[in-house]
């Protein structure tokens, strides 16, 4: 076996990929805010991955420092990027906490020489656990319809967690990565409209995607919003089915041979419709 391996975010949608790559040949060493690792004399770790929102990261570097962090791999988001300027004010929180989180974890790593690495990835999909993809298929399957805001031409590039996860051990690996942030994103392009297209044809479904015009959805946004687990939805969510939201991985699959899958979900990607909300929200 090799050196241990640090996980900050062990429950999350990313690692069920990621924790089988890692106990192959690496023993884990589970850390969180929730569960602070037990008193003594901590097990060196020197490589760390960190699968939680990022901007609660700060909280454990105490824990990270105790281990003998050397090395750190951490998830952030591209919604870093499209929700900074969201007519929504709490998507311009999320893009406000994202960039904080990772501006803090740049500054700590630089002043104790951590070597550290940022991935953004694009909507994450996969196992039925996202709280993406997956909330598209429940609703697919309570209503049969999908509304979409007017043609829903903006493009995607939606990413399974296991190639999420793949990356982050790529990364880990590459000396190339140190002190770099890259965008990680799924193989193909397609427009928002096609991505829901596919989902009803996982699920058995034929097709039924609605245009809705935006007065509509304001107000149909507003009606769930009332619901209990549905207070972070918002009109931007529609707003951004017009908008390309695509970016380049060229760096990735430079730095530390990063490749992923086109969009192609099964039923199994939608088998529990339990999202995960221990991320950030997808763009």
């Amino acid at each position: 076996m090799g050196a241990p391996v640090g996980i900050v975010g062990a429950a999350s949608l990313v690692a069920h990929g990621l924790l089988p790559r890692l106990r192959a040949d690496r023993p884990v060493i589970k850390v969180s805010r929730r569960d602070p690792p037990a008193a003594g004399t901590p097990v060196a770790v020197p490589d760390w991955i960190s699968l939680a929102p990022i901007w609660g990261l700060p909280d454990l570097f105490p824990s990270l420092e105790a281990h003998g962090a050397r090395r750190i791999v951490a998830l952030s988001s591209t919604s870093v990027l499209t929700k900074a300027t969201a007519e929504d004010a709490r998507e311009q929180a999320v893009a406000a906490r994202l960039a904080t989180g990772e501006e803090r974890l740049i500054a700590w790593a630089e002043q104790h020489g951590i070597a550290w690495t940022i991935l953004r990835p694009t909507l994450i999909w996969g196992y039925g656990r996202d709280g993406n993809v997956s909330r598209i298929a429940a609703m697919v399957r309570r209503f049969g319809v999908f509304p979409v805001l007017g043609e829903a031409a903006g493009r995607r590039q939606p990413i399974h967690a296991d190639d999420v996860a793949d990356a982050c051990v790529r990364a880990l690996a590459a000396p190339a990565a140190a002190g770099r942030t890259y965008a990680i994103a799924g193989g193909e392009v397609l427009a928002y409209r096609e991505m829901v297209a596919r989902v009803f044809a996982a699920l058995g479904r034929k097709p039924r995607i609605v245009a809705v015009p935006l007065p509509v959805f304001r107000a149909g946004v507003a009606l769930v919003r009332l619901l209990p687990g549905r207070a972070d939805w918002s009109v931007g969510m529609a707003e951004r089915m017009t908008r390309d939201l695509v970016f380049d991985t060229a760096a990735a699959a430079r730095d530390f041979e990063f490749s992923a899958r086109g969009f192609r979900p099964g039923v199994e990607d939608f088998r529990s419709g339990v999202s995960d909300r221990s991320r950030t929200a997808a763009p």
